[in-house]
């Protein structure tokens, strides 16, 4: 599939290779993104992968669109396929923790314990991160326990905190607001600005998560953390 090029404002080209969730697709944006970051070119501000799509940051005192964009298609892009590490995630599902668990049981009319085995069973990918320095984007949810989003976000999200949005699930890796449905919560420290890289997870790790009881919670958090859980 030939991808699209447009513009994105005045400092930005969108590249799209089109509108699915899919491992092949996304393979190629990471294989652009990665192409264009080698190249060097003085222009290139920034490259922000997304599922299906990449966006090319660039300064436009330098250059303008056309001939950002005649370098990007002299860029010959194919699926390259890796995998990142194999990253288990614990978390204690449900209580405080993961507030509505029994809401998207209902929804789905299941039980919580097939919530927790459902949510706990695939190996998931991360697609992209975003939204919040080291969240990540993973794919692979089962789409029976797929849920829409709070209708009213909540105004504190604690940090760890395991959501479902749609057919995605992801990690709040800070203290944030937000509108995604809380299952659970792992203890790790999913962004840290003392360590290099900041964030646990990169793009193209694969995720499972790991069923833990709240005294290992609590272990665990004191560990990353340096201080009892909130």
């Amino acid at each position: 599939m030939k991808p699209e090029l447009k513009p994105a404002g005045d400092s930005a080209l969108l590249v799209s290779f089109g509108e699915t969730i899919d491992e092949e697709v996304n393979e190629k944006v990471h294989a652009l993104a990665k192409r264009l970051e080698q190249a060097r070119f003085e222009w290139l501000v920034e490259v922000v992968p997304a599922y299906s799509s990449l966006a090319v940051i660039y300064d436009p005192t330098l250059v303008g669109f056309e001939e950002v964009k005649r370098a990007v298609e002299g860029i010959r892009v194919t699926s390259e396929r890796f995998e990142g590490r194999l990253i288990e995630i614990p978390v204690v599902y449900g209580s405080s923790y993961g507030p509505d668990i029994e809401f998207v049981a209902n929804y789905n009319g299941l039980s919580v314990d097939d919530i927790i085995e459902i949510h706990s069973k695939p190996v998931y990918r991360v697609y992209f991160l975003g939204f919040l320095p080291g969240f990540a984007y993973l794919g692979g949810m089962d789409e029976r326990i797929a849920t829409p989003r709070l209708e009213k976000p909540r105004l504190k999200v604690p940090a760890g905190s395991v959501g479902i949005a749609g057919k995605q699930t992801g990690i709040y890796p800070l203290e944030s607001p937000g509108g995604w449905r809380l299952i659970g919560r792992t203890p790790l420290r999913l962004f840290n600005p003392a360590k290099e890289p900041p964030t646990l997870l990169q793009p193209g790790d694969r995720v499972k998560f790991v069923p833990i009881e709240e005294s290992e919670f609590r272990e665990i958090y004191l560990e990353e953390w340096g201080e009892g859980v909130d």
